[in-house]
């Protein structure tokens, strides 16, 4: 004999109202039971004290001798105090999505991770494009043929391990070459 604390529904069309009994599981919802043990009106607002009515002992009892309470029960039950409250999972298992489900919508997140990666460096290359026309605008506006010797004659003193002194240079040269004489004339 399997016993459940659950509800009984009474009351008229609408306006329902709650038996709490332990009955048989295999007996109807509002037939017969063992024992009334409260009720439960939900019309009533949550704050009053009509709308659960329990008889803890009585309970305590019944859940003692193996009486299992239904769902909505243990929910009543855990805000009286009696039990813990519940565990309610946030999706019930069948609803979940498939494995393929789950691969496609991973594949999905990684490609777009792996394209914003790649216009990343993209926008960071672009300023820096922007940047080199206006060095070789500079550079085609100067004389060629006065920086060309400099150059030569600082790569030939230079050793090779102060290369990057020479470089630090050219670009010194060429502000000094923007500044020649010629263009003022401009």
């Amino acid at each position: 004999m399997a016993l459940k604390i659950r509800l009984a529904r009474g009351g008229s069309k609408k306006h329902p109202f709650y038996r709490i009994v332990v009955a048989e599981a295999s007996s109807p919802r509002d037939g017969r039971f063992v024992e009334r043990l409260g009720s439960y009106d939900p019309m009533v607002p949550k704050d009053h004290q009509n709308r659960v009515t329990l008889n803890n002992e009585r309970i305590t009892f019944w859940m003692s001798k193996g009486a299992k309470p239904t769902l909505r029960m243990h929910k009543i039950l855990s805000a009286a105090g009696i039990l813990d409250a519940p565990v309610i999972r946030d999706q019930p298992i069948k609803s979940a999505p498939g494995k393929k489900r789950v691969e496609r919508e991973n594949e999905a997140k990684e490609a777009t991770e792996t394209k914003a990666a790649e216009e990343a460096p993209v926008a960071e290359a672009a300023p820096v494009a922007e940047a080199a026309p206006e060095e070789t605008k500079a550079a085609e506006e100067a004389p060629v043929a006065e920086a060309a010797p400099e150059e030569t004659k600082a790569a030939e003193e230079a050793p090779v391990a102060e290369a990057a002194p020479v470089a630090e240079a050219a670009p010194e040269e060429t502000k000094a070459a923007a500044s020649s004489p010629e263009e003022k004339k401009e």
